[in-house]
């Protein structure tokens, strides 16, 4: 019998977030094991609900999504989008320059399919969400990655992007607050990438899904408000984070800059949001009151809410740990601490990820899960409540004291 075999459009393409070593904790799972999951970014496992307004709005108008609607997305939700992002300082867009999809992950891939050709290169930054990298893979281009610096609080190193553009460049992409580190970067650092981006005729793709998650009142500017009118900015967003729906699958997709020049990159997401119809309508039907109601997200972010609290009892921890530091995260849900791999002989972190698995009954993500080069970080979800995660933490590094690689 001949073996089938699978693409080789899917050869680089890695998810260790749900990759290996989860499957492994599955299995564990299946065997009766009891996993803590700080993997993956899903407040709805955490105990976590949606807020009133979005169960409201979805109770209410359920029988308005029974038809296919329109291949951008339901005019209701388009102009709230829209109406948010002028809020936010966006300038010469319109609701038809606005994409609804099933989350942010579909659209992403229906942009690089829509803009990259063969051979082409874009700038992802290190550490990087492999969504990113592995869309970019199949749309059979390449990913130049370009760091962001830990000692500046993991903001972008510019001088690293420059020494990076070729004449192959096609984008760049900022995240932005970022996943992995939880960074929200400063203002000049986003003016320096708009400046290169407009050097070098470049598209930016600005992932901001995380923009309503910011702590301790830090200053958030979204790209497309400082960027000229002609350079092409695609933002994406959505509401599984913020409004902790993650399985409504509800994201979309901000075209703005010169209209003419984003005409071809119109036309193919044109071409591939028609080829699926439309997105789910009944999460459309709740976007509306979710960009409504920003007092749901925000009683998560102020001291005593659960976000803030969670946050402040991971660096608690991390602060107990010898060998283990991390730069305090601005928004999202996420840490990325720094392990002294000298100090424990670490030179594989999926090894490391595994073998914590084992010992402790916790799932991480290893740093090179998100295209970081050496085995020195992980991520972690601060999702659970206050205590557990401290423990977990603690947990860690109570394994980390006794762990050698050979």
């Amino acid at each position: 019998m001949e073996i089938l075999q699978g693409s080789d459009k899917l050869a680089s393409v890695h998810s260790d977030i749900r990759g290996p070593i989860f499957l492994e904790a599955l299995r564990m799972q299946e065997e009766g094991q009891k996993v803590l999951k700080l993997n993956t970014g899903n407040p709805g496992t955490f105990g976590f609900t949606m807020p009133e307004s979005v169960k409201k709005a979805l109770m209410e108008n359920m029988d308005k999504a029974v038809p296919y609607c329109d291949y951008r997305g339901m005019p209701e939700a388009r102009e709230a989008i829209y109406a948010y992002h002028i809020s936010r300082g966006f300038r010469n867009i319109t609701p038809n320059d606005i994409f609804i999809g099933n989350g942010v992950s579909e659209l992403t891939q229906m942009a690089l399919l829509s803009l990259l050709n063969y051979g082409d290169e874009i700038l992802l930054p290190c550490p990087n969400y492999s969504l990113w990298s592995n869309c970019t893979y199949i749309a059979g281009a390449k990913p130049v990655y370009y760091t962001c610096d830990e000692q500046s609080g993991w903001n972008p190193d510019i001088a690293d992007i420059k020494k990076k553009i070729t004449p192959k460049t096609r984008a760049i992409v900022v995240i932005n607050p970022n996943n992995p580190t939880g960074t929200v970067y400063a203002k000049e650092f986003l003016e320096d990438i708009i400046r290169l981006a407009c050097e070098h005729n470049l598209v930016v793709f600005s992932d901001e899904i995380y923009d309503r998650l910011v702590l301790d009142d830090k200053e958030f500017y979204s790209l497309a408000s400082l960027a000229p009118d002609d350079l092409t900015v695609i933002t994406t967003n959505g509401l599984s984070k913020s409004h902790c729906i993650c399985g409504f699958r509800c994201g979309w997709l901000v075209i703005s800059g010169n209209r003419e020049r984003n005409r071809g990159f119109i036309e193919g997401m044109t071409k591939l949001a028609t080829m699926r119809l439309c997105s789910n309508a009944l999460t459309q039907l709740v976007v509306p009151a979710a960009l409504a109601d920003s007092e749901s997200t925000r009683a998560m972010l102020v001291p005593g809410g659960r976000l803030y609290e969670q946050r402040e009892a991971a660096m608690r921890a991390i602060s107990q740990i010898d060998g283990l530091s991390c730069v305090k995260n601005q928004a999202a849900f996420y840490i990325f601490p720094k392990i002294d791999v000298k100090r424990f002989g670490i030179t594989d972190d999926r090894r490391f990820a595994l073998d914590l698995l084992h010992a402790t009954n916790i799932l991480i993500v290893p740093g090179s899960g998100f295209d970081w080069q050496e085995p020195d970080h992980f991520r972690v979800v601060m999702l659970p409540e206050a205590h557990i995660l401290e423990k977990a933490l603690l947990d860690i590094g109570a394994f980390l004291q006794t762990y050698r690689q050979k």
